[in-house]
């Protein structure tokens, strides 16, 4: 489109030009200043997006490379290319097999003929400076990763090289690697639970646009074939510039132009947003209509109030994989009802739950109230909430192990918010206090 080049900023043109960069190639910030005739600055913020957006990223000893953006369906499983990220290691041999998926992973804490039993293919053996495992766990079909920063004979590399089997150091021991390792597992879990934008974006069918120049006749011939009652707005470069909807127009006639009755500069989001974020976006905006903008502005789809909430319910009928903090802290608490029915919860302050003090972290005491608030909201309205305001009190020290009861009152209830007083105690002792507002994310 004639005048489409001159819109285009330097920023975005970097941007295109790291994307049009072969795989591999290693990038510098002065040269990428010097090959675009950009000042050093802007050289660094494009390269700094590049990396959020996963298109190039930093090595040790190596520099910036470019990279393939990986897809967003996170595997549960990882390479042992992950492997060496995770640990902060380094590849000793088999550097042509760190693609591979893992399955497992084995501690090799035992004797060899023992060990033996649970080293399969696909496997990663995490073991010290012990060369007659390290070559058993390749001809096994496992990758090898050495603890305490220790290396491996020539002959176990050579090994390595011919099967395509990773052999990894890292300076961590045994205990530390396995741990960063099952983390990173949960970290997966996690994210792939949490669903974006883009994850329903892309399922959805073509998005009908309108123009600054289009009529009404246009709009409601456009809103009969699709049944679609709101649309975007944009310019000739495809950026959004508004909102339209069969309400805006009801007053006017069939010939006239949309452009004054238009909703200017809505409300937008971007593919990597999360839905949750994307439904409180709606709810504090008070819109049903989300445009999905790219990097530059450009229309890229939209979302309802109601898609957004039918997904969030899908996902929430998953079963959870991985454990945040809030699920941490709540596994320890059950259910509870006292005589006239209403919700309460009870259970015991574990020491990870501490301060350097012995004494509950006032942090935690929050979180708790928190949660109960939302449990309590949805007990009795059915609706998922998130929070408004809050005002705490911490009145007296709880320590560890101490068996504590969190009781939330209903104070207010409208269509939107739900205002509720929870008490903590110990003993028949308030500990803790908040008042909490909430607002519902399926009312605008």
């Amino acid at each position: 489109m004639e005048g489409q080049g001159d819109a285009i900023t330097k920023h975005e043109q970097l941007l295109q030009h790291i994307e049009g960069l072969k795989v591999g190639t290693k990038i510098s910030v002065r040269k990428l200043a010097k090959e675009m005739l950009v000042s050093e600055g802007t050289a660094y913020r494009a390269v700094k997006e590049a990396e959020n957006l996963g298109i190039v990223i930093t090595k040790e000893r190596i520099g910036t490379v470019r990279v393939e953006k990986k897809p967003r369906n996170i595997s549960e499983q990882l390479t042992f290319g992950d492997v060496v990220d995770i640990v902060e290691g380094h590849v000793l041999g088999g550097a042509s097999g760190l693609n591979k998926h893992l399955h497992k992973y084995v501690i090799g804490a035992m004797k060899v003929d023992a060990m033996i039993r649970y080293i399969d293919a696909d496997s990663l053996l995490i073991v010290g400076n012990r060369d007659d495992v390290h070559s058993l766990a390749l001809e096994q079909g496992a990758g090898v990763l050495v603890t305490g920063g220790f290396g491996t004979s020539r002959e176990v590399k050579a090994l390595a090289d011919e099967l395509d089997l990773p052999i990894i150091s890292s300076r961590h021991d045994t205990f530390t690697v396995a741990s960063m390792i099952n983390r990173a597992i949960f970290d997966r879990l996690i994210k792939k639970k949490i669903m974006l934008v883009e994850d329903i974006i892309d399922s959805k069918p073509r998005l009908n646009t309108l123009k600054i120049s289009s009529t009404v006749g246009e709009l409601r011939q456009v809103s009969e074939e699709t049944g679609e009652q709101r649309f975007p707005v944009t310019d000739e470069w495809n950026r959004v510039i508004g909102i339209i909807g069969r309400r805006d127009v009801e007053e006017l006639t069939e010939g006239q132009i949309i452009e004054k009755a238009m909703i200017r500069s809505p409300v937008t989001a971007a593919l990597q947003t999360s839905l949750a974020s994307a439904a409180q976006i709606m709810m504090w905006e008070g819109v049903d209509f989300l445009p999905i903008v790219d990097r530059n502005r450009k229309l890229v789809g939209s979302l309802t109030r109601k898609e957004v909430l039918q997904s969030l319910r899908d996902v929430r009928n998953q079963p959870q994989l991985g454990e945040t903090f809030d699920h941490l802290i709540w596994n320890g608490f059950a259910d509870e009802r006292d005589e006239e029915g209403r919700l309460f919860f009870h259970g015991f302050i574990t020491p990870q739950m501490a301060t350097d003090l012995g004494t509950i972290s006032e942090g935690i005491l929050s979180t708790l109230m928190t949660l109960s608030a939302f449990k309590a909201a949805k007990d009795i309205t059915g609706n998922d909430y998130v929070l408004d305001n809050m005002s705490t009190y911490f009145i007296r020290p709880v320590q560890i192990e101490h068996a504590i009861i969190v009781m939330p009152r209903l104070l207010e209830i409208s269509r939107r918010t739900c205002k509720l007083e929870i008490e903590i105690s110990h003993s028949d002792t308030l500990v803790a206090k908040a008042v909490l507002m909430l607002q519902s994310i399926d009312h605008g």
